[in-house]
C-alpha cells in the first residue's frame, strides 16, 4: 500500500475578496475534487494573518500531483483562479510519514 499525501497550498487571497467569496468560487473545484481518483478530503482554514490554508489529503503523491495539473488545466476557467493571489501561493504534496486516526 502506498503512503497517503497531503497537498498543502497557502496563499493570500486576491484584494477585496472575502473567505465566504473563495468558498462558493470553489463549487466547480469541490465537485471536480470528488471524482477525483485518490481524493479523501479538503479542509480549509485561514490564520490570523489572513493566510489561507487550503489541506487535501490524497491516497498517494502520484494522484495529489496529477489533480494538482488538471486544477490548472481542466478547470482553467474556474472562478476559484480570479479569488486567489497567485504571487503568494506557496504549494506541496509530500508523502505522510506518520497518522493518528480517532476511534470509533
Amino acid at each position: 500500500m502506498m503512503a497517503q499525501a497531503m497537498e498543502i497550498t497557502r496563499f493570500h487571497l486576491a484584494p477585496g475578496v472575502t473567505m465566504k467569496q473563495f468558498i462558493a468560487a470553489n463549487a466547480d473545484v469541490d465537485e471536480w475534487l470528488r471524482q477525483q481518483p485518490g481524493f479523501i478530503l479538503r479542509r480549509i482554514c485561514v490564520q490570523d494573518d489572513g493566510m489561507v490554508v487550503d489541506m487535501l489529503l490524497w491516497t498517494s503523491v502520484a494522484n495529489g500531483q496529477r489533480a494538482a495539473r488538471g486544477i490548472v488545466t481542466e478547470l482553467a476557467g474556474s472562478p476559484v483562479h480570479a479569488a486567489i493571489d497567485h504571487a503568494t501561493v506557496d504549494w506541496s504534496v509530500r508523502s505522510c510519514q506518520h497518522a493518528v486516526d480517532a476511534v470509533d
